[in-house]
């Protein structure tokens, strides 16, 4: 059975975490960057990858990475959800990430610990399961168009898969266009991509090549559901808190017992999602 409770080292890692964020990345100054048109907080992110060593939690520790499980992980995306931090973790560090743990390419895995931006280029609304390449390889070449690409604005590396095979390209490469595209959330910026015979390195073929791009969409829908988990726990506390200062009618608005009821199934509903996103980490874990 999947254990549900959170352990010692990962209620540090929070702790850890979460200390960072309050103090680099507080919400109203995520609020102004998205404001001023510039979300991506890559100075944080090189803060979160590289001193923190976040970027290759998942990734062993002979490629230079902390050899943890994607529960580690998962409870870094809570903490992320919950500051709706500005930067490409789920992307290079989730998705990315268990793409070249499938391929166990050493060269990729080693970059991407050490922070490198590493980005899968399919569309982020893709379904696992279903076909996902808008891309051909010619010989050495990859071409094609992918819309709506998460992280792919900061990557320095797509991992491309074209039916056939998964590509890993120079994001600055000759042949290589992002156009950006406002998204609902612009805490997570998106882009178009579009290759024209860009140069590419085989990392798997054929089922290999499926399999890897599957664990990567499995592995990342299930820790999404913890950085969605971290913002609904946010709005709970911060609603509770509204609650108990706000006075109407000389009481505190949440004392109402109207109030109370609806914060009490608002509770049960955050309560059965982190049930259910723990459950789906423990899974990718083992």
């Amino acid at each position: 059975m999947t254990d549900l409770l959170y352990g010692e080292v990962e209620e540090e890692l929070r702790t850890t975490v979460r200390r960072v964020l309050d103090d680099r990345s507080p919400v109203r100054q995520v609020l102004a960057r998205c404001e001023e048109g510039r979300p991506a907080d890559l100075d944080l992110w090189r803060v979160l990858a590289t001193e923190m060593g976040l970027a290759g939690l998942a990734v062993p520790e002979g490629y230079g990475g902390g050899g943890a499980s994607w529960r580690e992980v998962a409870v870094v995306c809570e903490e992320l959800g919950r500051a709706v931090t500005p930067v490409p973790y789920l992307g290079s560090a989730v998705v990315a990430a268990a793409a070249l743990l499938a391929v166990d390419d050493a060269e990729l895995l080693t970059a991407l610990a050490g922070g490198t931006v590493v980005a899968l280029a399919v569309p982020f609304a893709s379904v696992p399961g279903l076909p996902v390449s808008g891309f051909t390889a010619d010989g050495g070449t990859v071409s094609g168009s992918a819309r709506g690409v998460v992280d792919a604005l900061a990557a320095d590396v797509l991992l491309v898969p074209t039916g056939t095979g998964l590509y890993a390209v120079d994001a600055t490469a000759d042949g290589v266009t992002r156009h950006p595209v406002v998204s609902l959330d612009l805490t997570r910026p998106i882009c178009d991509l579009t290759l024209e015979r860009a140069a590419g390195r085989l990392l798997a073929d054929g089922e290999a090549a499926a399999a890897a791009v599957e664990a990567a969409l499995v592995t990342g829908a299930a820790l999404l559901a913890s950085e969605q988990l971290g913002i609904a726990t946010w709005c709970l506390d911060e609603t509770v808190g509204y609650l108990s200062t706000r006075h109407q009618f000389g009481r505190p608005l949440g004392s109402f017992q109207a109030l109370k009821h609806r914060l009490a199934d608002l509770w049960v509903e955050v309560t059965q999602a982190r049930a259910a996103a723990r459950y789906a980490a423990g899974c990718a874990a083992t």
